[in-house]
């Protein structure tokens, strides 16, 4: 393996990341379906849906063969998730709810190659295209070109803002708007300005250590206002929701015909 991730290459510019999450079409195809698109990252997710490694393991070949930079949120720190989907190919690991700079440096052992972590190494498998490279050279390709997410998710999370960014190895400082403003008690209240309050402090402690701050907003209009906001990390609506809103819009359409 060798060359810089196009998600790496998007962050050390620090231009406007932009990718999308995958929930539900989860098929390998989807990688050749996204590639055309010019997305700097997809993001499967483990947490909230019933997604397995087993059904995922050939998509993320599949993104890794099209050129298309796979990230996988994690159910939790708990057992092996982190170096599985790593070693299955993924290009990026997002760990939910990370509350401390403790939990944060684990997260960074769990997914670096020794000396920066503890990562078990196993070589000749999906993430080096089942062919086996010179361990020294893929430990230390493989340590630089991970892309390591760290989702604010609780009040106990803001507050540690700048120690949880200042670990090394942590890229990105991604707000959870729903768990954020839930574990702040104003579930679904984004205008609050307690809510407004923390997503200007987290962004504004990922641009002074050079991270990056990303969202998951749900339509345009809410990317603009988080973007304005100082995130430059977006990912852009669900799978679910761009096919229901595009359908939803189309059947509007076309019923539209009759008088």
């Amino acid at each position: 393996m060798t060359g810089t991730s196009p998600l790496r290459l998007a962050l050390r510019e620090g231009r406007l990341v932009v990718g999308h999450m995958a929930m539900e079409f989860t098929v390998p195809n989807i990688a050749a379906l996204l590639a055309p698109l010019g997305l700097d990252f997809v993001l499967f997710d483990l947490e909230h849906t019933g997604l397995s490694l087993e059904t995922l393991a050939p998509v993320l070949v599949s993104c890794r063969l099209a050129g298309v930079p796979a990230v996988v949120r994690v159910p939790g720190a708990q057992g092996h998730f982190v170096s599985r989907c790593l070693d299955l190919g993924a290009l990026g690991i997002m760990m939910p709810n990370v509350r401390s700079a403790e939990e944060a440096r684990q997260f960074v052992a769990a997914a670096k190659y020794p000396p920066r972590g503890r990562r078990g190494m196993g070589l000749g498998g999906a993430h080096t295209l089942y062919r086996v490279p010179d361990s020294r050279e893929y430990a230390g390709w493989a340590n630089e070109e991970t892309v390591l997410m760290a989702q604010i998710e609780s009040p106990e999370a803001v507050e540690a803002i700048d120690e949880i960014l200042a670990v090394p190895g942590i890229d990105v400082g991604w707000i959870g708007q729903n768990d954020l403003t839930l574990n702040m008690g104003i579930v679904g209240q984004f205008e609050h300005p307690d809510f407004v309050a923390a997503r200007l402090r987290v962004a504004e402690a990922c641009r002074r250590h050079g991270k990056g701050a990303g969202c998951q907003p749900g339509s345009v209009a809410a990317a603009r206002e988080w973007f304005e906001a100082g995130y430059n990390v977006i990912s852009l609506g669900t799978d679910i929701g761009v096919y229901q809103h595009a359908l939803g819009d189309f059947v509007g359409q076309v019923r539209g015909f009759a008088p």
